[in-house]
């Protein structure tokens, strides 16, 4: 076949495929742009099609919302807003309204999201998923008590909205700023000590502005000696992206606790809905030590998976500590279950961080522990938890400790 039939037949071909693309309705070539989007992951094939459709149906807003999402999704913001503005202008639409209040809902334009929503509210005043687009906007303007209304709203509407519901409970949790919390820990040993340990606490917690801060006082009866520990930490909020964490503690029954005690840490929420930590933290016996920490956290669907290390330097050396937890939620943010293992001792526990006490402690431990968190009569919150921490308590000898946990909180 020489060079000239062999263009021609290319020619042709492209002729063909030309034609019959042409040939294709707007709904058809619609359909294709989906499918090229949804199944393909192809979105410059998916525009493509969709402009076409325009083409030949100029008015057809469900191709043109379709191109705005398209534009959301590539972070063409500027594009996808054309397209739902000039949707919007020929007509109520409310496909387009949600939108392009989800747009600007994840840009963090809630004013403009709350604008879109009422505007679009007028003509349908029982949409569902616009009032809760409405009631999450609300709430990110901390207008908690219009949002409760909202939700309230929408639950009259469907009683059986999950995520109205889900979101009211989130809202009544902005609301009621204030915890108790009661807790108490048993210690028991197999080896290492005849008497087991007890650790009972209370907790005053408050929602401010600034971010979250609790203070308690704790109770230990261990080595057959009684200590109290006063605590206060603070959860402050610093941007959009930064939190922070502060803890100071103090007893006057150093043996049974540390002296003082102190934490700082610096959280940042990543992208991909990964969550990091850098701190650090101290521990004051008959001499200080400190104790550096670092986290990084990963949200998948209802799972929350999060690997944190210690590291305490000393003379002979650095002690490290590793601990591997995945949480499990049922529903809202108090209701999960979870499971936790590890090496090493951790500060932040107080059945542990006594071990602090020896800088030079090197002997080693394994640890597993689980877990459960559950709501009931609305505002109460009821926790459980067990482990085991196997411990070398002397060079090549080893024991067991067992640990049980329960609490009570009280939101008012």
């Amino acid at each position: 076949m020489n060079k000239f039939n062999v263009s021609l037949l290319i020619l042709l071909s492209v002729s063909f495929k030309i034609q019959a693309q042409n040939a294709l309705s707007s709904d058809e070539l619609f359909a294709d742009a989906r499918k090229s989007a949804f199944e393909n992951k192809n979105y410059q094939k998916a525009k493509e099609l969709a402009f076409e459709a325009l083409e030949k149906s100029p008015g057809y807003a469900d191709v043109d919302i379709f191109l705005g999402r398209i534009y959301s999704w590539d972070h063409q913001y500027d594009s996808a807003r054309m397209h739902f503005t000039k949707v919007l202008n020929a007509n109520p639409n409310e496909d387009a309204s949600i939108a392009y209040a989800d747009l600007e809902y994840w840009n963090d334009n809630y004013q403009n999201a709350l604008d879109i929503c009422n505007n679009a509210l007028i003509n349908f005043p029982n949409s569902e998923e616009l009032l809760l687009r409405k009631a999450k906007n609300l709430k990110a303007l901390k207008n908690f008590d219009e949002a409760a209304e909202i939700t309230r709203q929408i639950l009259k509407i469907n009683s059986n909205n999950q995520q109205a519901r889900a979101l009211a409970v989130s809202i009544k949790e902005q609301l009621l700023k204030n915890k108790i919390t009661i807790s108490y820990e048993n210690s028991s040993f197999d080896k290492q000590f005849d008497k087991a340990w007890n650790l009972a606490s209370i907790a005053y917690s408050r929602q401010t502005k600034l971010g979250s801060v609790i203070a308690r006082i704790n109770y230990v009866n261990r080595f057959s000696s009684n200590g109290l520990q006063a605590e206060i930490d603070a959860y402050p909020h610093i941007s959009k992206t930064f939190y922070g964490y502060l803890n100071f503690g103090y007893s006057g029954d150093v043996g049974v606790f540390p002296g003082y005690r102190a934490g700082m840490s610096l959280y940042a929420n990543l992208p991909k809905s990964f969550e990091g930590e850098l701190g650090i933290r101290y521990l004051y016996f008959t001499s200080g030590t400190k104790i550096y920490t670092a986290s990084l956290g990963k949200y998948w669907s209802n799972f929350l998976f999060t690997a944190r290390t210690y590291l305490t330097p000393s003379s002979t050396g650095i002690s490290q500590s590793y601990n591997f937890s995945a949480r499990y939620y049922l529903e809202g943010a108090d209701d999960y279950i979870g499971l936790s293992v590890g090496s090493g001792f951790s500060p932040d526990d107080n059945s542990q961080n006594i071990q602090f006490s020896n800088k030079e402690n090197k002997l080693s431990s394994k640890k597993i522990s689980a877990d459960f968190n559950h709501t009931f009569l609305k505002w109460t919150i009821i926790s459980i938890s067990a482990g085991i921490i196997n411990q070398e308590y002397k060079p090549s000898e080893r024991g067991n400790q067992f640990n049980i946990s329960a609490g009570i909180s009280r939101r008012f």
